[in-house]
């Protein structure tokens, strides 16, 4: 089935294409050359996303994205350094560079950015939450509530004080938690919020998708990557700024060494296809999540148009053609 649908968005993505938007060698050039490899997967506008590090490795990243001209960047998401220390919710993030929350530290981050953060993921419980998410929200940037032990109270607060968006719900969270409450069902059942999925395989069971969809609802889920440097590439060893990360043949990106996730490999068309099979839902009901429904959490739109078939019997969205 031929399909003409708006240009892919993705909120959140780490790298590409064996570059890595943390990483110290990054350069204005190298990140054209990302968001330009990653345009044959069908996306036209994304946010890189500079996770947890020292302020100075943030601020040179932000300030090398910040004069890339390339139109597919529209924003940078920052990813920490406001999050749970807890092992579990800290993810891949280093604990040694997690920080309280305040309106002065992130100004600063601002400023070594030239103004281009648009999302904001932190955790509700870490000091000065509270207080940051309005601040953000009163200077247009979007707050996401992600890599959070926070309690259903804390989380309540944060929605009521602007946060819109769960990033990467399932993910980002302790191993073990209550049946219920925990951050997941609130996260849910928030009305107001709009949840980021990575469907994968790896980082939510496809069952687990499929009821994540059906309580959220397909207006209110988001399908991102949360794609490091190692998507498009072969299996080995890359990096996620100071993490190293290790890209197995069955596509999972892990802590290398170890069984813990750090990222991904997925592509959003890739998405798209798993997330059709894992929820039954039909192709044209699932590409809004990777498409309108991000760039309209946060203010934007979408940019250009591919061409596609989709082949039901293999589930798969094949890309040919992304204008202009």
């Amino acid at each position: 089935m031929r399909l003409e649908l708006p240009g892919l968005f993705d909120l959140q993505v780490n790298g590409f294409g064996g570059i890595d938007f943390n990483g110290p060698d990054l350069t204005a050039d190298r990140a054209t050359e990302a968001v330009e490899r990653m345009r044959v997967t069908g996306v036209t506008r994304c946010l890189p996303t500079l996770i947890t590090s020292s302020f100075a490795q943030f601020a040179r990243s932000a300030r090398v994205l910040a004069r890339t001209t390339s139109r597919a960047i529209a924003g940078i998401h920052m990813e920490g350094p406001y999050l749970s220390a807890e092992d579990g919710a800290r993810g891949a993030h280093p604990r040694e560079h997690v920080a309280p929350a305040t309106p002065d530290d992130f100004n600063r981050r601002q400023d070594a950015a030239g103004g281009r953060i648009v999302l904001v993921t932190l955790a509700p419980e870490i000091p000065g939450a509270l207080a940051l998410i309005e601040h953000l929200v009163a200077s247009g940037v979007r707050a996401a509530i992600g890599h959070t032990a926070a309690d259903a109270q804390q989380i309540a607060d944060a929605v009521a004080a602007g946060a819109t968006l769960a990033t990467h719900l399932g993910n980002g969270c302790a191993q073990m938690l209550p049946r219920h409450p925990n951050v997941i069902w609130e996260l849910l059942a928030a009305d107001a919020v709009c949840a980021s999925l990575i469907a994968d395989g790896h980082h939510l069971p496809p069952s687990t998708v499929k009821a994540m969809v059906r309580a959220k609802g397909a207006l209110r889920t988001i399908l991102v990557t949360d794609a490091t440097a190692a998507a498009g590439c072969a299996p080995g060893r890359y990096t996620m700024g100071a993490v190293d990360c290790e890209l197995g043949e069955d596509g999972r990106v892990s802590l290398a060494g170890t069984p813990y996730l750090a990222g991904s490999a997925l592509t959003l068309d890739r998405a798209i296809a798993n997330t059709v099979r894992f929820t039954g839902l039909s192709v044209d009901a699932v590409i809004p999540m990777a498409s309108t429904i991000p760039a309209s959490s946060i203010g934007m739109t979408t940019s250009g148009m591919v061409t596609a078939e989709w082949d039901a019997e293999a589930a798969a969205l094949r890309i040919h053609r992304v204008t202009p």
